[in-house]
């Protein structure tokens, strides 16, 4: 088990480099000038902007300018932001919070909903499951951004259930954070509650069709014991798997929910310094998304080695 734990943590590690280094190219490759008469404006002077290069540290190679910033994450330092000179890593502690209580709530909605409906419709069949599948087709092309400004709409400033915008940390209030985060965490989580539920739907019925279930049903074991005893254990390795692969895409559209109900987020924050310029704000963004990424990978790989020993020897 440790060494399936080290190599997908080396993997992890190899992800992350790979990742923020072609980062950190694309983002340098309009060149330190183009980046310098971004800071500073079209009418910026030639020595004005080799004085702003200099102090950036744009006039060094790429390698050393990644190499320094990868080195500069071991210490907590994502730099000084271009456009407000303050510290990366002071502006993003402030938002991770936020980001991170979006990402988890949003898990658990789609965990407990999808696992409940997908059951449901397995085990009830007919016209449940039949509309668990449209309603499944239907919020799935419904674009995440439209999805969350309707519920803007009917549940803040219609029904006024909700705040529009804005956001309360859990420390302050649990009431106050629960009303602030959950308009965007259904934003989010409603298509993938659905598409995981006909996943979980699809796994129970190819479980049920297995020979050891026919085996405990002609035993006399309850419905009820085999599917959650027997049924629904077997089942979780592939139903974890693609949790682990809706939560990683939903990540994208949690950019555009921080930016639609105002929340000071991780998402918003790279949105905002992207338009700016401000790279290294960016990268600390981009650095944020990784790690996060490559932790639901290594959990989702852990998981599954402790349901199933078969991955571990594979």
């Amino acid at each position: 088990m440790l060494t399936y734990v080290a190599r997908r943590l080396g993997i992890g590690v190899l992800v992350f480099v790979a990742v923020t280094g072609i980062s950190y190219v694309l983002y340098h490759v309009r060149g330190a000038d183009s980046i310098a008469y971004r800071l500073l404006g079209a009418d910026a002077r030639p020595e004005e902007v080799e004085i702003k290069v200099h102090a950036l540290g744009l006039d060094r190679s790429l390698p050393e300018q990644y190499a320094g910033w990868f080195g500069g994450l071991f210490r907590g330092d994502l730099g000084e932001s271009f456009v407000s000179n303050q510290d990366v890593t002071a502006i993003m502690s402030t938002r991770v919070p936020v980001t991170l209580s979006l990402i988890a709530a949003t898990l658990v909605l789609t965990l407990v909903f999808s696992v409940v409906l997908g059951v449901w419709a397995a085990t009830r069949g007919g016209v449940v499951d039949r509309v668990i599948q449209v309603v499944s087709v239907i919020v799935s092309a419904v674009p995440g951004y439209w999805l969350a400004l309707v519920l803007v709409i009917v549940f803040a400033l219609n029904l006024g259930l909700f705040p529009a915008t804005g956001f309360i940390p859990i420390t302050e209030t649990f009431g106050g954070w629960l009303s602030t985060i959950f308009l965007p965490s259904i934003a989010i989580a409603l298509g993938a509650i659905f598409s995981l539920a006909v996943w979980v739907r699809s796994s129970i019925i190819d479980m049920r069709r297995q020979d050891f279930v026919r085996t405990l049903r002609s035993r006399g074991l309850s419905p009820r014991s085999i599917m959650y005893r027997h049924v629904l254990r077997n089942a979780a390795p592939s139903i974890v798997q693609m949790l682990g692969l809706q939560i990683i895409a939903l990540l994208g559209g949690a950019i555009i929910v921080e930016r639609i109900f105002a929340l000071p987020g991780i998402g918003q924050m790279s949105l905002d310094a992207g338009l700016a310029g401000d790279i290294p704000v960016v990268l600390g963004g981009v650095a944020f998304f990784v790690v996060v990424i490559v932790i639901i990978n290594i959990a989702v790989d852990l998981i599954n080695g402790f349901l199933n020993p078969k991955v571990r020897i594979s």
